[in-house]
């Protein structure tokens, strides 16, 4: 094959753009003959890269690939070769390095690190944040292999060296699991008292994309000060706090006087920083008697909800696997009399923790109206159980069209209407988005590349935009997808993350099986209470299993909409709209139709062999709806 269509970029975060220059860059590895060898690679990383994870992608003429995390770091690196299941095999490493290796199956790698007493030594393992299937047990014991410190948690290990000598790191995975897909950086090094470590770089988890909230900067944040347990820290509102749950049981509390009326909105930031922490804010009112005092309660605020129901088997027949949510506080304090009051932050899962890493962010505001939104492939409902399609990125063959699902965390009382969009599209390739509703927390962005599109691929940009008190505001949308295609999921529970960067592309060699459109591109027009009829007409390229697919709505006010059947061996059908079932008042619309088939594909590259594939079937451009009112008799 032609050697440029399996290019391989490694783009770095700071980039903007797919042909920006890289500091990562990749070449086909060449054998004796100077013949590419089949899928390998020479990786080549540039002195200014910097340090972290990136996406790593391959291209293809089908595409672009799901990506792999590709971690840069400034440690001395090591492979390891073959497992070390025992102490008297244990591989070597020198302190302040870091060694690359995988999991045996039912079984323990071992390494032996020298060390003197009064050292302070970190032992890191980056697994899940780097796209690994390991979840990490980490030990340290002496030299004959006697467990000395043990972390099952995913959390690093600070270890005070008590004596010279050798020591025995041990990892394994929690259910003892292993193989190729359970792959880790084990980093091992010295660090002074005092000092706080830093994790291994990792990918972020879906519900950081809500924090930080626009407008915040932490430039105006005060310390915490301790002791502010039973003796209150003053702050006067409004006011953001950097502190941390670092001792077991740890209740910070925070004084503050208030005016009748007043309104003020409270976000607390700890596990959208990375912290295995759950926290929850209790506000009371300081009554005064005499000498004494007593504590009347006014508000407790708990967790941020997911926007949308979220799959109740972390899969996807009732819901998306994926959660925006958070155990971290958004809520709304409402004085109720004038007079002092305190604020108390806590940790729900920290009673027996004492680790100063798990800190919080406090912030006390008045409204500051706003909205943070993710998005992630629409999930298939499938018969069968198998959910590969959710790792699928948005590689496009012509005439295709798939969906995203966007979600909107809402703050402070903001509810109007969120216009979705995308830039930076390759030729051919257009986006449209389904708003969110008023109110609502999820729309649909459609991205569709035309049946003529030429193969090519972007980094494209996905925005929200919405106006907020007068002024019309833009918002960057975070893309989340999964790490691993799923295909059982009684064995396997979805791990999705959100990428650095949305690449779209357009394949080359295979069209897309059936594109589906409005039979006339215009607004099509109602009367509040009657039914609507949409023509539509059918471009077939393949064949199919079944005669038929069930197709839902998508479209603010049209969800309700029932299902309906659309021929496959037909060239056109009619979709029909209840507007007195679904009690449609007057106004402009948007709405799709969306279902998914079994496709007969027949490669371009082998005509003689058939591949059987599910894919999504979607209405290429979204239909404009008037609903009038209704006429006088």
């Amino acid at each position: 094959p032609d050697n440029s269509r399996y290019s391989h970029n490694l783009r770095n975060q700071e980039a903007t753009k797919w042909r920006c220059p890289a500091r990562i860059t990749a070449t086909p590895k060449l054998d004796e003959k100077n013949v590419p060898v089949a899928n390998q690679f020479v990786v080549s990383i540039a002195d200014d890269c910097p340090l972290g994870v990136h996406e790593a992608r391959v291209l293809t003429p089908l595409g672009v690939s799901s990506s792999r995390v590709f971690s840069v770091g400034a440690l001395p690196e090591v492979i390891q070769s073959k497992p070390t299941v025992a102490p008297e095999s244990a591989m070597t490493l020198q302190l302040n390095s870091l060694c690359n290796a995988t999991t045996p199956v039912r079984a323990a790698n071992h390494y032996r690190v020298a060390a003197k007493q009064g050292q302070r030594v970190i032992v890191d393992c980056a697994a899940p944040g780097i796209d690994s299937k390991l979840t990490p047990v980490l030990i340290i014991a002496d030299a004959e292999g006697h467990d000395l410190v043990v972390q099952r948690r995913g959390e690093l290990l600070d270890f005070d060296v008590p004596s010279d000598g050798e020591y025995i790191i041990k990892i394994h995975d929690l259910t003892f699991l292993g193989g190729a897909e359970f792959f880790y950086r084990l980093a091992v090094y010295e660090l002074a008292a005092g000092v706080s470590p830093q994790r291994l770089p990792a990918t972020s988890a879906v519900n950081t994309g809500s924090w930080p909230p626009f407008a915040y900067t932490g430039d105006t944040a005060i310390n915490e000060v301790e002791p502010n347990n039973q003796t209150p820290q003053k702050i006067a509102l409004p006011c953001e706090v950097t502190a941390s749950f670092a001792e077991a049981a740890d209740v910070d509390t925070y004084e503050f006087a208030a005016e009748k009326g007043e309104v003020w909105w409270i976000e607390v930031a700890s596990q959208r920083l990375g912290r295995p922490t759950d926290p929850s804010v209790i506000i009371q009112r300081v009554v005064e008697s005499g000498t004494s005092e007593s504590l009347v309660d006014v508000a407790e605020l708990s967790d941020i909800p997911s926007p949308v129901k979220v799959s109740s088997n972390h899969y996807s027949y009732d819901g998306p696997p994926y959660n925006f949510g958070s155990t971290d506080v958004l809520g709304k304090l409402e004085i109720p009399v004038t007079g002092r009051y305190r604020l108390q932050v806590l940790d729900l899962f920290g009673g027996t923790r004492n680790d100063p890493r798990n800190v919080y962010r406090l912030v006390v505001r008045r409204a500051q109206p706003d909205f943070a939104i993710v998005a992630w492939g629409l999930h298939m409902e499938l018969r069968n159980g198998d959910r590969n399609a959710l790792s699928k990125p948005l590689a496009l063959r012509p005439g295709a069209t798939v969906a995203m699902e966007v979600i909107a965390i809402r703050r402070d009382g903001f509810d109007g209407e969120i216009d979705l969009a995308m830039d930076d599209l390759p030729d051919g390739v257009t986006a449209q988005g389904l708003k969110i509703g008023k109110g609502s927390s999820r729309g649909i962005l459609l991205v569709t590349a035309d049946e003529g599109a030429p193969a090519g691929h972007s980094i494209a940009k996905v925005f929200g935009s919405a106006e907020i008190n007068g002024k019309q505001e833009m918002r960057t949308c975070a893309v989340a997808s999964m790490c691993w295609p799923v295909k059982d999921h009684g064995q396997e529970i979805p791990a999705p993350r959100l990428l650095v960067d949305v690449p779209v592309s357009v394949g080359s060699t295979e069209p897309a099986p059936l594109s589906i459109f409005a039979r006339e591109k215009k607004t099509y027009e109602a009367i509040a209470g009657t039914s609507l009829t949409i023509p539509m007409i059918h471009a077939r390229r393949s064949e199919y299993s079944g005669m038929s697919i069930s197709m839902t709505t998508f479209g603010a006010g049209f969800e309700g909409n029932p299902a309906f059947d659309l021929p496959l061996d037909a060239e056109k059908s009619d979709a029909t709209l209840d507007l007195a079932k679904l009690k449609t008042p007057p106004g402009e619309y948007v709405v799709t139709f969306y279902g998914s088939a079994v496709v007969k594909y027949v490669s371009s590259q082998q005509p003689d062999a058939k591949s059987v594939d599910i894919v999504d079937i979607i209405v290429s451009e979204p239909i404009s709806i008037r609903v009038l009112a209704e006429q006088k008799k």
